[in-house]
């Protein structure tokens, strides 16, 4: 069965944009959406069963007992007039089937990195470099993780000049809309440049 998760117009905002929370398994994806969410954001989340014990690596999250299988949802206005529907993505290879589905008509995503897992979030920086859907990489700062810069980071992932790197504390709903405004400028200069491109 086929996902609808096209943005429809809200009465309310004259603009609705669709971002993607994307990144590993227990990175904060849910608790990203969860924090910035002015609404009480929809979750499709299932207890981490024995079963899946060889599927889903739990080293650095041992303490997760519940996992994404479809998809986040929430809405969060940036500004009056601007508002953003946010899709939060599986994180397990066994869901990705969803991300095509999910990722049409996005404006851009955010993929959220933990730093002592950063391997985690390359499949899905290979995904939005791929498909030349802008993004931002969120290094969520978990207490008791080694700290590093954003130029560290962008280096370790290997990602294109110009890449936003950004710290942030996914449960903290400021620090999350700065993300996401981070997120909305960089892929508004990324649409300009390439319509600019297709005219010249």
């Amino acid at each position: 069965m086929a996902i609808d998760s096209t943005p429809r117009t809200d009465p309310d905002s004259a603009l609705a944009l669709k971002i993607l929370v994307a990144g590993g398994f227990g990175v904060g994806k849910t608790t990203l959406v969860g924090a910035v969410s002015e609404i009480r954001p929809l979750r499709t989340e299932e207890q981490l069963t024995e079963a899946g014990a060889g599927v889903d690596d739990t080293g650095g999250v041992s303490r997760k007992t519940t996992t994404t299988v479809a998809m986040d949802f929430g809405r969060i206005t940036i500004r009056s007039g601007l508002s953003l529907y946010l899709f939060g993505t599986p994180g397990q290879d066994r869901f990705w089937f969803l991300w095509d589905e999910l990722a049409q008509g996005a404006l851009g995503a955010v993929v959220l990195a933990d730093t002592r897992r950063l391997a985690d979030c390359f499949a899905a920086v290979d995904y939005f470099e791929h498909r030349r859907i802008p993004f931002v990489v969120a290094v969520n700062c978990f207490p008791g993780a080694r700290s590093f810069g954003a130029h560290e980071v962008s280096r370790a992932l290997d990602l294109d000049r110009g890449t936003p790197v950004v710290l942030c504390d996914a449960r903290d709903r400021d620090s999350g809309k700065e993300v996401l405004v981070r997120l909305v400028e960089y892929a508004g200069r990324m649409h300009a440049a390439r319509m600019l491109d297709s005219v010249g």
